[in-house]
């Protein structure tokens, strides 16, 4: 028989509110929400002065497997994922080989439907070779496609840099288009400029200059114009300056918009400022940048020009991070920190419980037309969170899950804590101990 769960006196975060409630679990469902509940079969958890989210959609992953598991796999990433209240996730193409094929998409879903702890969804890869391909299926029913990464297998992947390749594509693709969006001629100028200078051991603090604002801001606006030419549904991914939010608008909701775009949680947190003390650690493609951008990115996700909040959780090998700057690899683990990050803001006063609620987990949901997840609502799987926000910590060595075991979070502290995650009802992390006996599920969408 399924175990019940009845959770007490907890501060349910959601669609704009906090409340002081009861919920029950039953068969992997939300069954009931409301005051003085009662069940004699459940399991009871007693949330009196801890808040209940509903379980983070993170929209940008890369979990390594197939074909780079020494960095990363399905299990050690899912497992850090649900660690840090992320209950669903979507993988990005550029796994080994890239998934430019319905059928290697579908090896990636059989994958994960053996290892992931958390829900889990998957991203068929878009570029120049496979793009006559992409363009004759039904994509309807994916959850979108996407170039993202895999400029690292050849130069000239990114649709970006391609507008003839975009034209064809958003007039003829079914589903969203997400994009990583810089000129890759901008950046090899400026690669080449700095090499001169320099030779091989370019100085970090000159990546956001490499990877400059001016390739982000043009990739980005020529991208708008010809989606919004073919009326495509193209979201941008990892917006990392200021001047790009400008290119956003907040007013529409979310459900109309054809545009959208999303932060993720380091470009957030760290600035340029950080390279001198993380150095390598802290690069990312596109690159962290300035404090006025950083700033700049939290205003355009409080006012909505920012509709969600990501992690493009990306391990490495410290060994493959520390090499000189051309041959260290950009990306980082993170997806395991991404809640305790947002509440340290909400602890800073700049940003509320229930923004972060919508940003994580609701819009992801409305954005992907993620059927039944993301809300905490009488009927929906029962994918939720529960945190302290007075519980300190410190991230170290020995409490990092991600397989490549190093984050530039180490010595980081942190005021809340992830005490128990629910994915599909299952009790599947409890204050540091994981519940493995049942994997997560496919995401599936719905209607538009």
């Amino acid at each position: 028989m399924a175990v019940s769960t009845l959770i007490k006196n907890i501060s349910i975060v959601n669609e704009g509110h906090v409340m002081v409630s009861d919920l029950l679990i039953e068969n992997g469902l939300i069954q009931k929400i409301g005051q003085d509940l009662n069940d004699l079969e459940a399991k009871v958890i007693d949330g009196t002065g801890k808040y209940l989210f509903p379980g983070i959609i993170d929209g940008q992953v890369h979990f390594r497997e197939p074909g780079l598991t020494h960095k990363g796999d399905i299990h050690s990433e899912s497992r850090a994922a649900v660690a840090g209240g992320v209950t669903s996730y979507i993988d990005m193409p550029n796994t080994f080989p890239n998934v430019l094929t319905i059928e290697i998409l579908n090896e990636k879903y059989q994958l994960a439907s053996e290892k992931s702890l958390a829900n889990y969804g998957f991203f068929l890869g878009v570029n120049g070779d496979n793009l006559d391909y992409v363009i004759q299926l039904d994509t309807s029913k994916l959850l979108g496609v996407s170039d993202d990464g895999l400029y690292f297998t050849k130069k000239g992947n990114l649709l970006a840099d391609n507008p003839e390749t975009m034209e064809k594509l958003f007039a003829n693709c079914k589903s969203i288009i997400t994009i990583h969006s810089e000129k890759e001629q901008i950046v090899e100028e400026n690669e080449n400029s700095y090499r001169e200078k320099y030779g091989e051991d370019v100085p970090v603090e000159f990546h956001p200059i490499i990877r400059s604002e001016k390739a982000c801001y043009e990739a980005t606006k020529r991208a708008i114009e010809i989606a919004n030419k073919h009326k495509a549904r193209l979201h941008i991914l990892h917006l990392t300056t200021e001047a790009e939010t400008h290119l956003f608008r907040n007013d529409i909701p979310l459900k109309e918009k054809n545009i959208t775009t999303e932060v993720s949680v380091h470009h957030l947190w760290f600035s340029d400022k950080d390279y001198k003390r993380l150095g390598t650690l802290i690069k990312w493609n596109p690159a962290i940048k300035t404090e006025k951008d950083k700033n700049g990115l939290l205003k355009a996700l409080l006012d909505d020009r920012i509709d969600l909040i990501t992690t493009d959780h990306a391990p490495h090998t410290l060994e493959e991070k520390q090499k000189p700057y051309f041959q260290s690899m950009s990306g980082a683990p993170i997806v395991q920190h991404t809640l305790n990050i947002m509440l340290e803001f909400y602890k800073q006063g700049l940003i509320s419980l229930e923004k972060i609620a919508e940003k994580m987990c609701h819009n992801p949901s409305i954005l992907y037309r993620i059927e039944k997840r993301g809300f905490i609502r009488e009927g929906y799987f029962a994918d939720l969170t529960i945190v302290d926000l007075n519980s300190a910590w410190t991230v170290s060595k020995e409490n990092i899950l991600s397989k490549c075991g190093w984050s530039p979070l180490e010595g980081t502290s942190f005021q809340t804590n992830v005490i128990y995650t629910f994915v599909n009802g299952h009790l599947v992390y409890d204050n540091g101990k994981f519940n493995e006996t049942i994997k997560g599920q496919a995401l599936t969408t719905t209607e538009k």
